[in-house]
C-alpha cells in the first residue's frame, strides 16, 4: 500500500514547494526591505542624496547653493537622506529674506561672543527642524532667497522684468523636485513680502499648486487687487491656506518717535486684508490682552494681530517666538500643538552652527560615457607637454571628475586682520586633488599652473595660499604619509610615475578604512597662489608648497624655483571655492587677499597680493 504522500498528485508537491519558497522570500523581504529602498509597512526611504545636493554637517540635511541670473543667491535645505521619503508629497517653501539680512543670518546659529545679533532673531533653520520632527505626511524643503541688494522691494524697483523672473524662478525651484509630488509654499519676512506680492501680481490667478501663502509681518505692499486674487485662490481648493502675522507698528517708537505712517505698516495692511475678505468669508474674531485673531474656513485663513501697549518694535520678535512654525501649521491638526505662538522658543535643541551657504562650483555633470582614469592616463602618456595640458583641460572642463570631489569641505577658523581684530573665516575646499575619471576608476592628475588656473576660472574657484594649505592639513580627517620617489633622470615627470604615485596613495587610503570624500592631506604638494606670482626675477613660474608629514611639517617650503611647464608626480591642484565668508558675509577671496586690512585672514605673507592668479603664458 502506498502512503498518502506517495499517492498524492505530483502537482501538489510543486504547490507545497512553491508556497514554502514564497514564505522564505517573504521573510527575507521583511528582514532586508531596505535593499529595495522601501519597507513593507508602506514607508519609503531614499538611498542617496538628491541630484546636485550634498550632505550638511548639521542633522545630515541635504543642501545646495547656487546663483540664479547672477544677482539672486539661493540656498536649498532638504531633509536628510534617511528622512526624505520619495513617496510623499514635497512642500517647497520659498522663503524670501527680510531686508538687510543674509541667508546665514536668516537661518540662524548658536551664538558666540562677538557674533552679529542678526544671527539670533529668526532661526528659520531651527524652526524648520522642529516642524520636520512633527510633520509626517510630507517632506519639508526650505529655499532661502537672497538678492544682491538685500532687499526684494529695492530689487523689484531696479528690475524691469521682475515679474517674469519671479515666476520663472519659482517654476525652476519647484521642478527641481518634480519627481516628488512638489507643491509651493510662498513665505517671507519683512521685505520678503515684496517677493510674495511680486509673484501674485505677475499672474492673472494664483496657481493651484501654491498650497500655502504666508506673510510674516511682510504684507506692506498689500492692495485690493492682491486681496481679490487671494480670495479666489483660497476658495478654489480645500488645501489652500493663508497665514498672516502682524503687530501694531503704527504706534511703535524708534528713538522715541513713530517711524511708520498710519497706512504704511503691516498693522494697517492686515486689517485692510481682513476687510477685503470679510464679505466673502465668515470670520471669527477672538481677542485677548495680547492678540487679535481673525479665523475663517476652519483656520485656513488666519490673521493674527499682535497688540503693542509698550510701543516696542516687534518686527522680528514675532518670527523668533515660533512665528515661522505657526504660519506653517495654521489650519492643520498640529496648530498650537507642542508650541505657542509668541511663546517661549520650542526649537532651541535644533539650533546649529552656521549653514555653509556657499555658491556651488560651476562643474558640469560627469558625462555618461566619461572614460576612467586609467584609460585617460594611457591616452596622454606619449603626448608632448602642451598637448597633454590641453587634453587634461578638455577632459576636466567637461566634468569628467569623480563625484566625491564635488562634495566640498568647509574650513572654519578665527583669524586676526592686520589691525589685530578677530574674524570668523569660512571657506570650502575640495576634499582631495583634481582627478580624472569616476569614483571607481580615477587618477589624481598633476598639471601646470596655467591649466589649473583655466579650470579654476571656469569653475568659479581659486587655488589656496600657503596658510590655507596648512589649515587644510590641520582640518584633514585622513592624514597620509607622503609617498616619495628618488629622482632618476626625468622619470618623476612621466605619466607612468603619476599613475604609480596615485596607486600608492590609494593603497594607503584604503588601508585606513576611510571613504572617498573625506578631507585628505599629506599626499601632494599644492600649486598655491602667492605674491611670488609677481616675482620679477622669475616670471611665469609655478609656486608650490606643502606635502606635510605626520608631524605637521611640510616637506616643500614655499618656492617658485620651477618654470610653469615643469610638473612632476608630487604636484597637485586642490581647488578652493572663490567665495569666502568673513563674519558671515560673502566676499571673493581675491578681494580679501588684495585688501591691506583683511589679507592676513587668508595669507601669512607680509604684504597683500597684487596678483592672485596665474597668467596664461608658458615660460620660454
Amino acid at each position: 500500500m502506498k502512503s498518502g504522500l506517495q499517492s498524492s498528485n505530483p502537482f501538489s508537491l510543486c504547490r507545497i514547494a512553491a508556497i514554502l519558497l514564497f514564505l522564505l522570500i517573504f521573510i527575507l523581504l521583511l528582514n532586508s526591505a531596505d535593499v529595495f529602498g522601501f519597507s513593507l509597512s508602506g514607508s519609503a526611504k531614499s538611498t542617496k542624496t538628491l541630484p546636485g545636493f550634498r550632505q550638511s554637517r548639521y542633522f545630515d540635511e541635504q543642501e545646495r547653493t547656487f546663483r540664479y541670473r547672477e544677482n539672486i543667491r539661493i540656498y536649498i535645505n532638504a531633509p536628510s537622506v534617511e528622512k526624505f521619503n520619495p513617496r510623499r508629497p514635497t512642500a517647497v517653501v520659498l522663503f524670501a529674506l527680510p531686508n538687510g539680512n543674509s541667508i546665514e543670518q536668516t537661518a540662524g546659529k548658536v551664538m558666540r561672543k562677538g557674533d552679529d545679533w542678526h544671527y539670533d532673531i529668526q532661526h528659520i533653520a531651527a524652526q524648520m527642524r522642529f516642524l520636520r520632527n512633527r510633520i509626517k505626511d510630507y517632506n519639508l524643503v526650505v529655499i532661502y532667497l537672497e538678492n544682491d541688494r538685500r532687499s526684494w522691494s529695492w530689487w523689484k524697483r531696479e528690475t524691469d522684468d521682475y515679474s517674469e523672473i519671479i515666476v520663472a524662478l519659482a517654476d525652476t525651484l519647484k521642478n527641481m523636485f518634480r519627481d516628488y509630488q512638489p507643491y509651493l509654499v510662498l513665505s517671507g519676512h519683512s521685505g520678503g513680502g515684496a517677493f510674495v506680492n511680486g509673484f501674485i501680481e505677475a499672474l492673472d490667478s494664483i496657481p493651484a499648486d501654491v498650497r500655502r501663502i504666508v506673510f510674516l509681518d511682510s504684507n506692506y505692499g498689500y492692495d485690493h487687487e492682491i486681496g481679490a486674487k487671494l480670495a479666489d485662490w483660497v476658495k478654489r481648493a480645500p488645501d489652500h491656506f493663508l497665514s498672516v502675522l502682524a503687530y501694531n507698528d503704527s504706534i511703535a517708537l524708534y528713538n522715541g518717535k513713530p517711524f511708520i505712517s498710519d497706512t504704511g505698516g503691516t498693522w494697517y495692511r492686515s486689517k485692510l486684508m481682513v476687510r477685503d475678505l470679510a464679505p466673502l468669508f465668515q470670520f471669527d474674531k477672538v481677542e485677548d490682552s495680547s492678540v487679535i485673531r481673525f479665523n475663517a474656513l476652519d483656520h485656513r485663513i488666519q490673521v493674527l494681530l499682535k497688540k503693542n501697549p509698550k510701543r516696542a518694535i516687534l518686527h522680528t520678535v514675532q518670527v523668533e517666538r515660533n512665528g515661522f512654525i505657526h504660519t506653517m501649521l495654521t489650519g492643520t491638526p498640529l496648530e498650537e500643538k507642542d508650541y505657542e505662538y509668541y511663546g517661549e522658543h520650542v526649537y532651541s535643541e535644533f539650533i546649529s552652527g552656521m549653514v555653509p551657504a556657499f555658491t556651488e562650483l560651476n562643474i558640469p555633470a560627469r558625462p555618461r560615457r566619461g572614460i576612467g582614469g586609467a584609460e585617460f592616463m594611457r591616452r596622454i602618456e606619449s603626448l608632448p607637454f602642451p598637448e597633454r595640458e590641453e587634453a587634461i583641460f578638455a577632459e576636466i572642463s567637461r566634468g569628467n571628475i569623480p563625484d566625491f570631489l564635488r562634495q566640498m569641505i568647509v574650513i572654519e577658523d578665527v583669524c586676526a586682520d592686520t589691525a589685530g581684530k578677530s574674524h570668523t573665516v569660512r571657506y570650502e575646499v575640495m576634499p582631495d586633488y583634481l582627478a580624472v575619471g569616476s569614483d571607481e576608476d580615477f587618477c589624481r592628475i598633476p598639471m601646470g599652473p596655467v591649466t589649473a588656473q583655466r579650470l579654476a576660472d571656469l569653475f568659479g574657484a581659486t587655488m589656496p595660499t600657503r596658510s590655507m594649505v596648512d589649515a587644510v592639513y590641520a582640518s584633514a580627517t585622513v592624514k597620509l604619509e607622503p609617498v616619495t620617489y628618488h629622482p632618476v633622470g626625468h622619470a618623476n615627470e612621466t605619466i607612468a610615475k603619476f599613475f604609480e604615485h596615485n596607486q600608492a596613495i590609494e593603497k594607503q587610503r584604503i588601508e585606513t578604512g576611510e571613504s572617498l570624500g573625506e578631507l585628505v592631506a599629506g599626499i601632494k604638494k599644492d600649486i598655491v597662489i602667492s605674491k611670488l606670482i609677481d616675482d620679477p626675477q622669475r616670471p611665469d613660474h609655478v609656486i608650490i608648497y606643502g606635502w606635510h608629514r605626520p608631524d605637521g611639517k611640510a616637506i616643500q617650503p614655499l618656492t617658485n624655483v620651477h618654470v610653469n611647464w615643469y610638473v612632476d608626480y608630487s604636484h597637485g591642484v586642490r581647488l578652493v571655492n572663490s567665495e569666502v565668508f568673513i563674519d558671515g558675509l560673502p566676499i571673493q577671496i581675491e578681494n580679501v587677499l588684495k585688501n591691506p586690512l583683511l589679507y592676513r585672514l587668508l595669507s601669512d605673507e607680509d604684504t597683500p597680493m597684487s596678483t592672485t592668479r596665474y597668467g596664461n603664458t608658458l615660460h620660454k
